[in-house]
């Protein structure tokens, strides 16, 4: 099943700079792209769009008057050139919020929330995309699909993360904030300032130590009481 998207910018230089960064995900599919926002309207609901990539300020109608009149409410990304418009945006429930010119690392922060958004929160009536929720990293210059479950820990080194996996570690250059912010909180947890985790995958918790696939991971004295919240809450759940 494809991810339904729809690109809504007045300038078809920014709607081309999405599709070139879409064109590096899977299952991604553009539906249509539009310089008139007044013409989007009845593909949105008809198509299930999941989630649209709009601009704020366009001559017919203002992104968040576009917002306002929608019967049938996507998962929606501002792509603006004005940073000013952020705390408005937020306040709408927006997904986020991309200031022009778009990097493609800043973009790849974005598509793993949809991802997220779209095959975790809201994938309730597909078991394919239970199965498989996932997210991407950009290792080198090349994009990695990684399946959260395979996800053991994260460790920081500096301005790099190692993500270890199942399957193998992979060196990003990403921050832990970053990557913890992009993973979803009901099954991960950061429980050192060096050190995000998968609960799932906890063998034992000693002390201020857990044990995961036979390393010893140390909890923060910062993090030492949302981590034994979560992990007793789990526990009990």
């Amino acid at each position: 099943m494809k991810i339904k998207c729809l690109i809504i910018d007045d300038e078809s230089l920014a709607i081309k700079v999405i599709e070139d960064h879409l064109k590096n995900f899977d299952h991604i599919e553009i539906v249509a792209t539009f310089n008139n926002p007044l013409k989007a309207y009845p593909i949105i609901e008809r198509e299930k769009i999941d989630v649209i990539f709009l601009d704020i300020n366009m001559p017919q109608l203002s992104g968040f008057a576009f917002i306002e009149n929608l019967s049938y409410k996507p998962l929606i990304v501002f792509t603006t050139a004005y940073r000013e418009y952020a705390v408005k945006s937020f306040e709408l429930n927006v997904l986020d919020y991309l200031v022009k010119p778009i990097p493609f690392n800043r973009f790849l922060k974005t598509m793993n929330k949809v991802y997220q958004q779209v095959y975790i929160t809201n994938a309730t009536s597909d078991l394919n995309l239970q199965q498989e929720p996932h997210i991407f990293l950009k290792v080198s210059k090349k994009l990695i699909k990684v399946n959260l479950n395979d996800i053991l820990y994260i460790e920081s080194l500096k301005d790099y993360i190692k993500v270890i996996t199942t399957l193998g570690d992979y060196v990003v250059h990403k921050s832990l904030t970053a990557i913890s912010e992009e993973l979803p909180q009901s099954n991960f947890l950061r429980v050192h300032r060096s050190y995000t985790i998968s609960i799932n995958k906890i063998k034992s918790v000693e002390g201020n130590t857990i044990e995961i696939a036979n390393r010893r991971i140390p909890i923060g004295r910062n993090y030492v009481k949302i981590t034994r919240e979560r992990i007793f809450k789990n526990e009990d759940s």
